[in-house]
């Protein structure tokens, strides 16, 4: 009687479900995609911080949660759009990746699964274009995991709600 799972992309829950529910239909989680291009986001931050020339570093510390937060979430006290924008100002592949991240987040908002489509491909055109590896290497994920993520505007599951419990209990 399940029609639908949401999961997140891992090959072992991928495997789970098709053994165990061969005729459920896998929704990629939008949290979990955003989590893993986060992820993504910071090893890119990360190695470019261990590039970077003293002044650059000076910049780039403390942007590691600035780059993960929502824009609409970003501390007006503590200055954070600025410091937000400086760090990315300084260095055009993290912005890149910054940008795109965010973009990312609109396809879960799309009017239909068909315009959802399109900005999947128009997003992983973008990614590849941009000549940043993690994205180029996170486009063609996306790309080959195409069907579950649309798979969202058959079945509009998540498991968001499930992980900001397991956050609190932790």
């Amino acid at each position: 009687k399940i029609r639908a799972v949401a999961i997140d992309m891992g090959p072992a829950y991928i495997a789970a479900v098709q053994k165990n529910l061969p005729r459920a239909k896998i929704v990629f989680d939008h949290f979990h995609v955003i989590k893993l291009l986060n992820e993504k986001l910071s090893d890119l931050r990360r190695s470019l911080y261990h590039e970077a020339t003293a002044k650059q570093n000076k910049v780039l510390k403390g942007s590691r949660w600035l780059l993960l937060k929502n824009p609409e979430n970003l501390d007006r006290k503590r200055n954070e759009k600025k410091r937000l924008k400086e760090a990315l100002a300084i260095n055009e592949p993290l912005a890149v990746a910054y940008y795109l991240k965010e973009d990312l987040r609109q396809l879960w908002n799309q009017p239909g699964k068909r315009k959802a489509g399109v900005f999947l491909t128009g997003w992983c055109r973008r990614a590849k274009a941009s000549d940043v590896p993690i994205l180029v290497k996170f486009a063609k994920l996306l790309a080959a995991h195409r069907r579950g993520l649309l798979a969202w505007y058959d079945f509009n599951i998540s498991t968001g709600p499930l992980e900001g419990t397991n956050n609190k209990i932790k």
